[in-house]
């Protein structure tokens, strides 16, 4: 009699990780479910924003306030660290050890950072300008949008942070691998978020 491998929706570990292979597919499924709804929220906002690209009260517009290189420097580092995480999944898969993922998680966490102080400077010069969320609807729209993803961002670091404490607390035990699995989701979630902004608002804007 075959026996069928248990296929489950994120990075597939193998049987020689054990019960982190075996009984991870019913809860990485469950975290796809609340990605989906997350992803139902960002469409909202993305719908939103489409819808008030025009009401810019007389206010400024994307021409005059976005800094495309800056933006473009967002993406870069975004799109690296989801190729880092990428390195900590295939470290944890191929047994390279927890001072390896950590390693990882250690770059990602920085790139993740970057990216932050990236947006964070620039919503301050935009404040500076006068063209805070409070101006136009356009504005209130783009505040309401990129910034919930700056904010998923750094839940996402707090959760890489935790994931360190708990490899160098726990060791690689079964349910920190799964973990770590959900993460990896999330984190790649976000960049496939933000590429969606960087096309749509930032792309889209100056077009």
């Amino acid at each position: 009699m075959i026996r069928q491998t248990m296929r489950h929706p994120g990075l597939n570990l193998g049987r020689d990780h054990g019960q982190a292979h075996d009984h991870v597919e019913t809860i990485v499924f469950g975290f796809w479910v609340f990605m989906m709804s997350d992803l139902i929220i960002f469409g909202l906002m993305f719908a939103t924003y489409a819808t008030m690209q025009g009401s810019t009260a007389g206010g400024p517009g994307p021409v005059e306030l976005f800094d495309i290189k800056s933006a473009f420097f967002q993406t870069m580092l975004l799109l690296v660290s989801s190729l880092t995480f990428g390195g900590a999944s295939l470290a944890m898969r191929h047994h390279m050890g927890a001072g390896r993922i950590t390693l990882w998680l250690v770059v990602t966490f920085a790139l993740g950072g970057g990216f932050l102080a990236l947006e964070l400077r620039d919503f301050a010069a935009m404040i500076g300008q006068g063209a805070g969320p409070w101006r136009s609807g356009y504005l209130s729209a783009f505040f309401g949008l990129v910034p919930l993803h700056g904010l998923h961002v750094s839940a996402g670091m707090i959760w890489i942070v935790v994931m360190i404490v708990q490899i160098r607390v726990f060791g690689l035990v079964p349910a920190v691998k799964t973990r770590l699995l959900r993460l990896a989701l999330f984190w790649h979630f976000l960049d496939l978020i933000w590429i969606g902004i960087f096309s749509v608002v930032y792309l889209g804007g100056l077009a």
